[in-house]
């Protein structure tokens, strides 16, 4: 039994000592809300961990310390952890949250309905939480009175109205905020009732203008203690302290003639809060010829050829808020005459300007205004003559910023009382003011306009030359609208160019103008460049041909940029040097053909011009024997020889070689003709062969009557050439006609070769 409980004992032992070592290793205190401001301290059960550090959020403070005291905190919400140095592991860690309690508190002792009077009867308390919007508040207003404290006002909100009671001792407000993990009081603040005792607004009584001030009376209903008063009117506020029953009144002084005033009264008692505005009243203030500043100014245009000048008379016209009838007139009085008195036409004017002629003498112009009938003021300006030596400023300068043009001019020598500057946009309308320095800012411009400025010195009782500077702008704008061209294209480069128009009167001149282009291909990056302001167009190179491209310009001035439409464009597919080399060679080839044709032609029509031979003219002939050693062509060395006359009997022709068989004969044997024998020749005596051996007489047959033997072969073509007979045998020939046959006939003997000659053109021996 006792050896069962002791085995027990020891397996239950350490699991007790394992759990209480679980437990050491911890943060303590565990999640905590704590007040904003106040101290905690935290506690790191380490569990055998060694040494530790701490970590507030993500910063590692300076302590190593197992208990971390943190004073003042006022962090909203903060982690803490505790981590061991050895391991770099967590070893525990606790959130804190703060809390605020409420603060500024304040208390309003009013009436519901503002526009009567009478005792207050709400009480209406405002104070301020800093806390987490998410959380969950119960507020609590609590009054302590000299019995205890009792509750007026729970809410959810940071403001809270109660029916008031009877107040006649300082009241004691407290209050609490609660939320289910904490609960905090405010500070308790004392009120007295004069101090949180709110007015109704004050009934303001007519309000009286007169020409240089205002008169404002209100009264400030059943309170009738010692307060204080506000007066506003516009944007301008007057304070009144008026003093026991004493009547709200205040005057108003240095008010513009003929403006409108609207005014309104506030009163609180001295350490009460202030009522609210009473309503509001407008006023118009009456004409005070005093403050009419008319600033009466000229400008003088050139001289006509006969020395009168146009003078624009201007002023600034009375407001059209004053009441009455306004009559103006100018009077142009010559300058000596003028010092003497005198009267002149007067000219009716406008409200604001007037025109008038005066001539090369200096005059002065006396400006009236009449209000209901009555003269009102009287102003001038004086108009130097022509040629007159005056004083005038010098070295006058100009700049602009931000659309201001600030002026600077050099004084003259002599003393002045006074500059006078104008300036204009259109020249019809002048703006102008006086200055008693010597520079300028104008300001109210227009944007983006030139403007004409000048400075004229002003004397006692004249006006000097007025200088007028170089034109300016109120403002550059950008360089203006860019427009792009594409003059020309080739295989591999194209020209474009391009323009800039501003619809702006003043633009920036550009600097610099940049091409992009690219491919047609939204993956293509963009190439560029760039060229000064005074360039206008440039060739893109290195194309790819047959490509389209598109490209835009972008031009920069000093006061911006703009950039132009995109335009496209494509490249050829053949450059212009192969379309040249082809021209070219095209060109030599059409030459040389038509050189060639022009040839041929030519050469056909001195072939259509040589002369035909006529077979007319042909003559039979035995052909001469061949000598030893020469040629068979003999009889064409000798031109005063007819060939014609060299014939051969038929047996000298038998001993000697055919000219055939040495292969001159110019025509094959089928081509040759059978001889033919003389019927009388055959019946003849036979002669002495040396008498045969003698040349025989040539035979011309020219005659009609001779007989035209077809030399080609019978199945030929008809042939132009004729058979040749002896002449003296015509008329025993046979009707027959010879036949051609072959030169091989084994059953006859060789005939005699006969020839046709050649020399057949109609010529004198042929006839």
């Amino acid at each position: 039994m006792y050896l069962f409980l002791a085995l027990f004992i020891l397996a239950v032992n350490p699991s007790i000592c394992k759990g209480e070592d679980e437990k050491k290793c911890d943060v303590v205190p565990k999640d905590n809300y704590i007040e904003v401001g106040s101290d905690i301290n935290i506690t790191c059960l380490t569990c055998g961990h060694g040494k530790i550090y701490w970590r507030l959020n993500t910063s590692r403070l300076n302590s190593s310390h197992t208990v971390l005291s943190l004073r003042n905190f006022t962090h909203q919400s903060a982690t803490v952890k505790c981590h061991s140095t050895d391991s770099q592991q967590v070893i525990g860690g606790i959130t804190i949250k703060t809390y605020s309690k409420p603060c500024n508190i304040s208390c309003i002792w009013h009436k519901v309905d503002q526009k009567t009077d009478g005792p207050p009867d709400l009480l209406t308390c405002k104070w301020d939480h800093r806390i987490d919007p998410k959380l969950d508040v119960n507020y609590t207003v609590g009054l302590l009175d000299s019995s205890a404290q009792r509750e007026i006002c729970k809410t959810r909100e940071t403001t809270c109205t109660v029916e008031s009671m009877l107040l006649d001792s300082n009241l004691l407000i407290t209050v609490r905020a609660k939320t289910a993990d904490w609960e905090v009081d405010s500070d308790t603040h004392t009120f007295q009732p004069t101090h949180i005792l709110k007015m109704i607004p004050p009934r303001l009584k007519e309000t009286t203008s007169f020409a240089d001030h205002l008169l404002v009376e209100w009264d400030r209903g059943l309170i009738k203690k010692e307060c204080r008063c506000e007066v506003k009117y516009n944007e301008t506020k007057l304070n009144k302290a008026l003093k026991k029953q004493e009547h709200g009144k205040m005057t108003i002084e240095q008010v513009e003639s003929c403006s409108y005033y609207t005014v309104s009264v506030r009163c609180a008692l001295l350490e009460a809060p202030w009522s609210d505005w009473s309503q509001e009243k407008t006023v118009l203030t009456e004409l005070n010829k005093n403050n009419i500043r008319l600033r009466l100014w000229r400008k003088v245009a050139e001289p006509q050829k006969n020395g009168v000048r146009k003078v624009h008379a201007m002023w600034k016209e009375i407001t059209s808020t004053c009441r009455g009838t306004f009559t103006y007139t100018i009077e142009p009085t010559p300058y000596k005459a003028a010092m003497m008195g005198g009267n002149y036409t007067e000219t009716l004017c406008g409200e604001s300007d007037c025109d008038v002629e005066v001539n090369q003498d200096a005059h002065r112009l006396n400006l009236k205004i009449f209000h209901n009938e009555t003269l009102l003021v009287v102003d001038a300006v004086h108009v130097p003559a022509i040629g007159e030596s005056l004083p005038q400023v010098t070295d006058i300068q100009t700049s602009a910023l931000e659309g201001v043009i600030l002026v600077t001019w050099k004084a003259p020598i002599q003393p002045v009382s006074g500059y006078m500057i104008d300036w204009t946009h259109d020249g019809n309308q002048y703006h102008w003011k006086e200055t008693n320095y010597t520079n300028a800012t104008l300001s109210g411009l227009l944007d983006k306009k030139p403007y004409n400025v000048t400075v004229t010195p002003l004397f006692v009782d004249k006006t000097g030359h007025g200088t007028q500077a170089l034109q300016i702008c109120s403002r550059v704008g950008g360089p203006g609208n860019v427009t792009i061209h594409i003059n020309k294209t080739n295989a591999k480069n194209a020209l474009v160019s391009w323009g800039v128009k501003s619809q702006e009167e003043c633009s920036g001149d550009v600097v610099e103008y940049i091409v992009f282009y690219r491919k047609l291909d939204r993956l293509e990056l963009w190439l560029n460049v760039t060229v000064i302001g005074t360039e206008q167009a440039i060739p893109l190179e290195d194309l790819l041909p047959d490509t389209q491209y598109e490209f835009y310009v972008k031009a920069t001035a000093a006061t911006g940029t703009t950039k132009s439409t995109e335009m496209f464009f494509k490249t050829k597919r053949f450059g212009r040097w192969f379309i040249t080399t082809l021209v070219v060679c095209g060109g030599v080839v059409i030459i040389l053909v038509l050189s060639l044709g022009l040839g041929c032609a030519i050469s056909w029509k001195k072939f259509r011009e040589k002369p035909v031979p006529n077979p007319g003219c042909s003559s039979l002939a035995l052909w001469p024997p061949r000598e030893e050693g020469t040629g068979s062509i003999w009889q064409f060395n000798n031109p005063s020889e007819s060939v014609c006359d060299r014939v051969y009997t038929e047996e000298s022709q038998k001993t000697s070689t055919s000219p055939l068989g040495s292969g001159l004969n110019p025509y094959p044997a089928i081509y040759q003709t059978d001889e033919y024998i003389d019927p009388d020749m055959a019946s003849a005596p036979e002669t002495d062969p040396e008498e045969r051996l003698k040349p025989a007489t040539t035979q011309h047959h020219s005659s009609p009557n001779d007989s035209i033997e077809p030399l080609l072969p019978e199945n030929s073509p008809s042939s132009p050439y004729r058979s040749q007979t002896s002449g003296e045998n015509l008329g025993k020939r046979p009707d027959k006609q010879n036949k051609h046959s072959p030169v091989k006939q084994p059953d006859r003997k060789t005939p005699v070769m006969v020839y046709v000659t050649l020399d057949m053109f109609e010529q004198n021996q042929c006839r």
